[in-house]
């Protein structure tokens, strides 16, 4: 059978190239493996040393290769490859130089030129971590290098306490380049592994892929060097030492394959570990030697080590303290302070004597822009509008983003004048384009004025008078108010029932009833229009005249909408599947008139499989008469998608009728100040008769809305109007009472 040298097949079944580096991974791992199981099978001792050295030896070499091969994968560009590169080459020349100059001893009795290349490896180590420090982190280099000296402190003082025997030696005077060598090891060490736990307590620092092998592979090395910094005299080649230090040598090759693959071919490598952990652990093994110290004899050095151990952890723990303050005032979106800094600073600045203002700002139709462009432009366009919020006030000024997108700008030591100025020159500021991720973003918002101390003495009551200025100004589409005293004698309950109404939105708090229409001299429902009650926890159910003024100031009416709809389609299923199916008019203000309504209301209809003719848009001549062209665009747009559209109160607009010849109008319902009249004055009569003749010879529909007598509407079906609705029928009832109310109407016109 025919054999493919250096391929390998992936999950498709495709054979793939096999790259030399991989070939050396896989080299070396294996002959680090031969070389341990041979230890731990024939044991320390037993296996030849020639046999042990021979299989050290070319352990390291592959591990060479492997590093240098790496490094030039990159072409040698990237410094901390070659440095670590250069630190296993170095440490594979010791060995080789090692043995050589024992000349098959054991072990050699005195230092050497080998061991330049130990020490060397450590340092160039330390030194490929340092570049790596350096280039990720930028303007965060300290509280790295902070963590890692109160790492390398306490771990340096515990290792002063295990080689405490050789420390004796050098304090009386026993001192040997041996013995300083050996000590040298294990402070190296400690600062590599010290290196490394500052990097992963670093969040968002990459170690590449294999940072755990790094470091599982220099523990085991350190523990070595401890052990050989303990007792020199107790190492021989072939031993378990040679297998550690080895092991230690290819997980630096390891890693620094890892690091040199492109971004594209590895996942990242450092989740990190939780930022408190390294000065934690630090300071417990600091605290653990001084316990330890004041009931038996430790080492001075250990000591001092470990008071500089405390000393340092308190500096990292200080600065993480401040910023945990810091991030506690700040919005993490903007940047600038949150409500929590907001209420905790104004109340300090709030002096006798001093006239300051307090600026309430909220975005106009800013859910058109997380609905229409998604949550990524809206959070770019909140950012850019406290960008420009802190161009237009002073630098001594307080900005706070107080939730969504609303903003508080407390103004200290200022007059009305300059209060007033500032507010619209914000206005004028928010309303220039945004251009956000390549898309133009055009908003605009509101600002509420309130004055201290005239409008309130602290800073719960100028928020609730800065807020009803706010309110006037997006209901008068002002651009900014100022609060005056004789708005609102009853500012609280005000105030509170918007926050009520934003609560009753978000839990779906309403209820709709239904008003049916009839057509003349028929007991069948032609279709109904749907009326909203507020089911208030407190208060009980509440009519449209208590809350919807109060939505639509607040700019609460297109959210409200969205809420009715969805429970006028739920309704529209269900009536269908007892076979039902009548249209439903709902009732749209000028503010819930946005570019994305055509497109929301087809979505809507979609995901329920409900035809277009469900649902009539009523709305006023008044909002023809406000808005202009772009809302006619709207409501072409809305005519062709197949929903009809009914104007109500027609007649006491008074506008001109161009709009029934120019707009895609379905119905027109005549106000209930032409239909009571009637009984009483002939000329109403015969208004209501020109009306309804108009109306047919532009082929629309007329509802006459209203009707409280059986003589209005016996005189309605003598005039051929064609819809007919008001309390003589019926008052706007549940759905659950629909079916109910049909039947009986049906008993009465004898049909059952």
């Amino acid at each position: 059978m025919q054999q493919i040298s250096g391929l390998h097949c992936d999950r498709f079944g495709t054979n793939v190239a096999v790259s030399p580096r991989v070939w050396l991974l896989r080299l070396t791992g294996a002959l680090l493996a031969i070389f341990m199981v041979s230890l731990a099978l024939v044991g320390e001792g037993v296996l030849d040393q020639w046999v042990a050295t021979s299989l050290c030896l070319t352990t390291e070499a592959s591990a060479v290769l492997l590093c240098w091969a790496a490094a030039s994968e990159v072409g040698f560009r990237r410094l901390e490859v070659t440095l670590a590169a250069s630190a296993v080459t170095l440490y594979a020349t010791g060995d080789v130089l090692y043995s050589y100059l024992s000349n098959g001893e054991p072990a050699l009795a005195i230092a050497s030129v080998a061991d330049a290349g130990y020490l060397l490896f450590s340092v160039l180590v330390i030194g490929a971590l340092g570049v790596v420090i350096h280039r990720q982190l930028r303007g965060r280099l300290w509280p790295v290098l902070l963590d890692s000296l109160v790492g390398t402190l306490a771990a340096a003082s515990v290792i002063s306490m295990v080689v405490a025997p050789t420390l004796n030696a050098v304090s009386l005077g026993s001192v040997t380049r041996e013995s300083t060598i050996a000590i040298a090891y294990p402070v190296l060490d400690i600062v590599t592994i010290a290196l490394i736990a500052g990097i992963l307590a670093s969040q968002g620092l990459d170690l590449g892929p294999r940072w755990p092998i790094l470091l599982i592979g220099l523990g085991l090395f350190a523990a070595f060097d401890v052990g050989y910094a303990l007792d020199p005299e107790s190492y021989s080649a072939g031993s378990l030492y040679d297998a550690g230090w080895t092991a230690g040598v290819v997980a630096v090759a390891v890693w620094v394959d890892g690091i040199a693959r492109p971004l594209s071919d590895r996942r990242r490598g450092n989740a990190g570990i939780p930022a408190l952990a390294a000065p934690i652990i630090s300071t417990v093994a600091a605290l653990g030697v001084l316990v330890l110290a004041s009931q038996k004899p430790v080492p001075v050095l250990a000591v001092v080590l470990s008071g500089l151990t405390l000393a340092a952890a308190a500096i990292p723990l200080s600065f993480r303290h401040r910023l945990q303050r810091t991030l506690a005032r700040t919005d993490d979106l903007t940047g600038l302070t949150n409500r929590r800094a907001l209420y905790a600073d104004v109340p300090d600045r709030l002096q006798p004597g001093q006239h300051s203002a307090l600026l309430l700002l909220d975005l106009d139709r800013f859910k058109d822009v997380n609905d229409g462009l998604g949550h990524d432009v809206g959070d770019g366009l909140l950012q850019r509008v406290g960008e420009r919020l802190t161009e237009q006030v002073r630098s001594s000024d307080l900005i706070s983003r107080i939730g969504g997108d609303e903003f508080a700008i407390f103004l200290a030591d200022v007059s009305e004048e300059a209060a007033v100025e500032t507010a619209a020159r914000i206005s004028r500021a928010l309303e220039e384009p945004f251009t956000i991720g390549g898309v133009i973003v055009q908003t605009s918002a509101s600002v509420g004025v309130a004055l201290y101390p005239e409008h309130g003495p602290e800073l719960g009551s100028l928020l609730r008078s800065a807020d009803v200025a706010m309110y006037r100004a997006k209901a008068d589409h002002s651009g900014h108010h100022l609060y005056q005293l004789d708005y609102n004698d009853h500012r609280e309950i005000r105030f509170r029932t918007v926050q009520e109404l934003r609560t009753a939105i978000a839990e779906r708090q309403f209820v709709m009833h239904y008003q049916p229409k009839i057509c003349p001299g028929g007991p069948e429902i032609a279709d109904v229009e749907s009326l909203v009650r507020w089911n208030h926890p407190t208060r009980g159910l509440l009519y449209p005249g208590s809350f919807l003024q109060l939505a639509e100031e607040a700019g609460l009416m297109p959210q409200l909408t969205d809420v009715i709809m969805d429970q006028v389609l739920d309704q529209a299923v269900r009536w269908r599947s007892e076979g039902l199916e009548l249209a439903i008019a709902v009732n749209v203000s000028a503010s819930c008139l946005r570019q994305d309504m055509p497109h929301r209301i087809t979505r809507l209809l979609s995901a329920r499989n409900l035809p277009p003719s469900v649902i009539v848009l009523e709305i006023t001549e008044e909002i023809l008469l406000q808005e202009g062209p772009q809302t006619a665009g709207i409501l072409r747009e809305i005519r062709a998608r197949g929903i009809e559209i009914s104007i109500d109160d027609f007649g006491t607009g008074y506008s001109s009728l161009a709009y029934l010849r120019d707009l895609p109008v379905d119905e027109l319902k005549l106000d209930r100040s032409f239909i009571a009249p009637m009984n009483q004055d002939p000329r109403a009569t015969n208004l209501v008769a020109s009306i309804i003749d108009l109306a047919h010879s532009l082929g629309l529909r007329i509802v006459a809305e209203g009707v409280e007598d059986e003589e209005a509407y016996t005189a309605l079906a003598g005039l051929n109007c064609d819809l007919i609705q008001g309390y003589y029928l019926s008052k706007p009832i549940p759905a659950g009472e629909l079916s109910a109310w049909m039947a009986r109407r049906r008993v009465a016109a004898g049909l059952v």
